[in-house]
């Protein structure tokens, strides 16, 4: 945990230790980011206001290294340019000051059950390239232009390339949870995607697994 209002820390670390968790502590930006580089920790807290180092260069640094750790970002300021920065930077969850330590418990063990995978900033399967920071897509290096609904689909499926992804789960991906139109609308991003990635190449790599959802295959 790298926090730097020493009462919170020690308190929260304190807290974590009786649930059992083994917690090393940094009061600053630069031991906080070299004991997440020397030490393979399963999850790291860590505050956005630090001296010397803030958390978003903490958290850009690591994830630049290849380190992909889960880190949990906390904050004081609750803001949506505050946790699109964090989550832009490699974060995978966030928390704005003042929180309750039992949803900063929940939130670390939901992290501690995903474990550390890596996500490398452009995914590959197979020939097809997806960047999702830069919003584009190529395939055999030829660029292919996609709608923003189009690229949240494939960008679902692109992450867990290889399993089946249901419908409901494309449509948590491309709509907001708010969204209450025709399911059948995911059937058509994935017959345009299909004309877009697939068809002109001659490939068939984006699969439908009949009552189960869709696969990408490399």
């Amino acid at each position: 945990m790298v926090e730097d209002e020493r009462r919170l820390a020690d308190l929260l670390k304190d807290g974590l230790a009786g649930e059992g968790f083994a917690v090393d502590l940094a009061y600053d930006g630069r031991e906080g980011l070299w004991l997440a580089t020397e030490n393979p920790y399963d999850v790291v807290i860590l505050d956005v206001m630090l001296p010397y180092l803030d958390g978003n260069a903490i958290c850009a640094r690591l994830r630049a290294a290849g380190i992909w750790t889960p880190i949990l970002m906390l904050t004081a300021r609750d803001t949506a340019r505050d946790e699109a920065q964090a989550l832009d930077n490699g974060a995978d969850d966030f928390l704005s000051k003042p929180f309750s330590y039992m949803v900063l418990l929940a939130r670390v063990r939901a992290l501690l059950r995903r474990g550390i995978r890596e996500r490398p900033a452009v995914i590959t399967v197979g020939d097809l390239k997806v960047d999702p920071a830069g919003l584009r897509c190529s395939r055999a290096e030829i660029p292919i232009a996609l709608t923003p609904k189009e690229f949240a689909i494939l960008h679902g499926l692109a992450r867990r390339a290889g399993e089946v992804i249901t419908k409901t789960e494309l449509l948590s991906q491309a709509w907001d949870f708010a969204y209450d139109g025709d399911s059948n609308i995911v059937e058509v991003y994935i017959s345009a995607l299909r004309r877009k990635i697939d068809k002109p190449f001659g490939r068939a790599t984006l699969v439908t697994v009949r009552g189960a959802g869709y696969r990408l295959e490399a």
